[in-house]
């Protein structure tokens, strides 16, 4: 029985040699076609070397980009009276509160204990540390407006609550740009003064200040900034 095997074994394998020679034939025919009539020189049973890499290369081939580096803006970039609406906004949340308000070494019972706060009036709850109000407020215009521009934080002014924010409530920032002018102590940097407005999710406003920042030039433009006098 297992003679009988392996004669079959020995009979096919002939025919299957033959088989593979008559497709490498037809395909040496055809790429003879294809040069002109000239011998291939590409060897029996071999892949052409138009390899898979370089196949892969051409397929993933990507257009010449540009890069754009996301960023606040430069001095020229800053226009008057033009309103910014800046989103995300920011859902306080209990662990915002209690978190800002011990970091800080606050100890002011109506942002951590919540049965005193209950009992209180007018409001009877828990209110957000006004200090991170005012901080969430600016850090949510940062990336629109300073990111990677700022030079410093020269002052806040007109800082006034107009209404507690609560556990649970979402602040939304508005800017306004005031006013700009070159630096006079500080080449390629110029004085911008910023309207900050927080509102919660029912469009109320909670709490404002005006900021006034030094922020860069673009780099192209600073060798040749000077102030008016």
């Amino acid at each position: 029985m297992n003679d009988h095997k392996e004669t079959d074994s020995q009979n096919h394998a002939p025919a299957e040699q033959e088989l593979v020679e008559q497709q490498d034939g037809i395909v040496q025919e055809r790429l003879a076609s294809v040069n002109g009539g000239q011998e291939n020189t590409v060897p029996k049973n071999t892949v052409p070397e138009t390899t898979a890499q370089e196949s892969t290369a051409q397929a993933f081939d990507e257009p010449e980009t540009i890069e754009i580096e996301q960023r606040g803006l430069f001095y020229e970039e800053f226009k008057e009276n033009v309103k910014y609406l800046h989103r995300p906004g920011r859902t306080a949340s209990e662990a915002d509160n209690v978190l800002f308000t011990t970091l800080t070494m606050n100890t002011q019972a109506l942002h951590l204990d919540a049965a005193f706060s209950n009992a209180q009036k007018p409001f009877g709850q828990r209110l957000m540390n006004s200090m991170w109000t005012l901080s969430t407020m600016v850090g949510i215009s940062v990336t629109q407006l300073t990111m990677g521009t700022l030079v410093a934080q020269l002052g806040l002014d007109g800082v006034a609550f107009k209404h507690p924010l609560f556990i649970g409530d979402t602040l939304y920032t508005e800017s306004v740009i005031r006013e700009k002018r070159l630096s006079a102590s500080r080449p390629g940097s110029g004085i911008v003064v910023i309207s900050h407005i927080g509102r919660n999710q029912d469009g109320v406003e909670v709490a404002r200040a005006t900021r006034t920042v030094l922020v860069q030039m673009q780099p192209t433009s600073q060798k040749y900034a000077k102030p008016s006098t």
